[in-house]
C-alpha cells in the first residue's frame, strides 16, 4: 500500500496523509473529502500533471487543485490564501456587535473594486482591527450588512421582511457595491405605492377641517375633489387654487374669500352658496349652477371672476353688486333677475346671454359682446355709453 501527502494547490500547510488505492478518480474523491475542496487534478512538487495512478510513488507530496493552473508554494513567501483567495480561507467579521463568518473570496471576487475587497484582498493591508476573538471589527449596521454579504455570496438580492431597503442602499453605497446599488434602486422604486389620484371624499375633508384651527389657512391647492359632496360646509378663506372641483356639490357652502383661481368647477352645483369676496380668476365653471348665490360683500370687498370661463352657467337670481367679470366668457349663460349694479363687464363675452330682469345700473359693459343677448324687463335703462359693441 502506498501513501502520499496531499496539499491544496500552492499551499505548503495543512496537508493530509492518505492511502493510494484504486483509480485516479478514487484519489481525487478522497482528496476532496480530506481537503474540503472539489478536486479535479493532481500535480507533483515540480508542477507535473499526474494523469495515471501508476505514476504515484510511496511518500510522494502532491498538490490538488480545482481546475486552476499549478501554483508553486515556494514562488512567494505569502500563504496560498493570499495568492488565490481560496474559499478555504475563512474570516469572521464583527459588524456592529454581530458576527458573520465568510470567506475571503466571497468578499473579494464578486466586487473587486469595492471597499470590502480592498480591505481583505491582502492581509493586514488596511490594518484591520480585530476583537478579542480575532474577528475583524466593522462599525456598520448588521441588519443592513447581512443582505449585502448574501448578495456577494450568491449574486441575488434577498431582503427579509422589516428591513428598510433605503438602509441597505446606503450600506451598499458605503462599501462601493456598484452592481447591488442598481438592484436596490429598482427594488425601492417598485416598492413605492402607486400615486393615488382618487378624489378626496367628504368624510376625509371634514376630518381635515376639524383638525385645522379656525385662524389657520387650509391649503388645498391642486387637490382632487371631483364629484365630492361639500355642501353646507364652512370653506371660508381656503386656498382651492388649481383644485379639481368638477361636478362637486357646493350648494349652500360658505366660500367667503376662498381662492378658486384657475380651479375646475365645471358641472358643479353652487346654488345659494356664499361667494363674498371670492377669487375665481381664470377659473373654469362651464355648465355650473350658481343660482341664488351671494357675491355681494357689505364691507365692499368685491368678488373677482376676471377671465373666468362661465359658458352656459345658470346664475339666476344671484346678488353680484360690484362683481368683476372683466373679459370673462358668459356665452349662453342665464343671468335672469341678477343684481349687477356697478359690475365690471368690460370685454365680457355675453353672446346669447339671458339678462332679463337684471339690474345693470352703473355697470361697465364697454367692449363687451352682447350679440344675441336678451335684455327684456330691465329694471333700469341701459345707456349706450355703457356698451359700445
Amino acid at each position: 500500500m502506498r501513501r502520499v501527502t496531499l496539499f491544496v494547490n500552492g499551499s505548503p500547510r495543512n496537508g493530509k496523509v492518505v492511502a493510494v488505492y484504486g483509480t485516479l478518480s478514487d484519489l481525487l474523491s478522497v482528496a476532496s473529502n480530506k481537503l474540503g475542496i472539489k478536486a479535479t487534478s493532481v500535480y507533483n512538487g515540480k508542477g507535473g500533471l499526474i494523469d495515471d495512478i501508476a505514476l504515484i510513488r510511496d511518500d510522494d507530496v502532491l498538490f490538488v487543485c480545482e481546475g486552476e493552473p499549478f501554483i508553486d508554494p515556494q514562488a512567494d513567501g505569502r500563504p496560498h490564501e493570499e495568492l488565490t483567495g481560496s474559499h478555504t480561507d475563512w474570516l469572521t467579521l464583527n459588524v456592529g456587535g454581530r458576527y458573520f463568518t465568510t470567506t475571503r473570496s466571497t468578499l473579494v471576487n464578486k466586487e473587486p473594486d469595492s471597499m470590502l475587497a480592498h480591505m481583505f484582498k491582502d492581509k493586514d493591508a488596511w490594518g484591520n482591527k480585530q476583537d478579542h476573538r480575532g474577528a475583524f471589527l466593522i462599525d456598520r449596521s448588521p441588519e443592513y450588512f447581512e443582505p449585502i454579504l448574501n448578495y456577494l455570496r450568491h449574486g441575488q438580492l434577498i431582503v427579509n421582511d422589516g428591513i428598510n431597503l433605503l438602509g441597505v442602499l446606503e450600506e451598499a453605497r458605503f462599501f462601493g457595491i456598484d452592481s447591488l446599488i442598481e438592484h436596490l434602486e429598482i427594488a425601492i422604486k417598485n416598492s413605492q405605492p402607486a400615486e393615488d389620484h382618487s378624489p378626496i371624499s367628504r368624510k376625509e375633508f371634514v376630518r381635515f377641517l376639524l383638525a385645522t384651527p379656525t385662524k389657520s389657512e387650509l391649503r388645498c391647492q391642486g387637490l382632487n375633489f371631483s364629484g365630492a359632496d361639500l355642501s353646507r360646509l364652512d370653506l371660508r378663506y381656503i386656498n382651492f387654487k388649481m383644485a379639481n372641483l368638477s361636478r362637486c356639490n357646493l350648494a349652500h357652502a360658505n366660500l367667503c374669500c376662498a381662492n378658486l383661481e384657475r380651479a375646475d368647477l365645471s358641472g358643479s352645483v353652487l346654488d345659494c352658496a356664499n361667494l363674498q369676496g371670492v377669487k375665481m380668476l381664470c377659473s373654469n365653471a362651464e355648465g355650473a349652477s350658481l343660482k341664488g348665490c351671494n357675491f355681494e360683500d357689505p364691507s365692499g370687498l368685491k368678488a373677482n371672476l376676471e377671465g373666468a370661463n362661465l359658458k352656459g352657467v345658470d346664475m339666476e337670481g344671484s346678488q353680484m353688486t360690484g362683481i368683476n367679470l372683466r373679459v370673462a366668457t358668459l356665452k349662453n349663460a342665464k343671468l335672469k333677475n341678477c343684481n349687477l349694479r356697478g359690475a365690471t363687464l368690460a370685454g365680457t363675452d355675453l353672446e346669447n346671454c339671458d339678462l332679463s330682469g337684471c339690474d345693470l345700473q352703473e355697470a361697465n359693459l364697454r367692449g363687451s359682446n352682447v350679440k344675441g343677448a336678451i335684455f327684456e324687463e330691465m329694471l333700469t335703462p341701459l345707456h349706450m355709453s355703457q356698451s359700445v359693441r
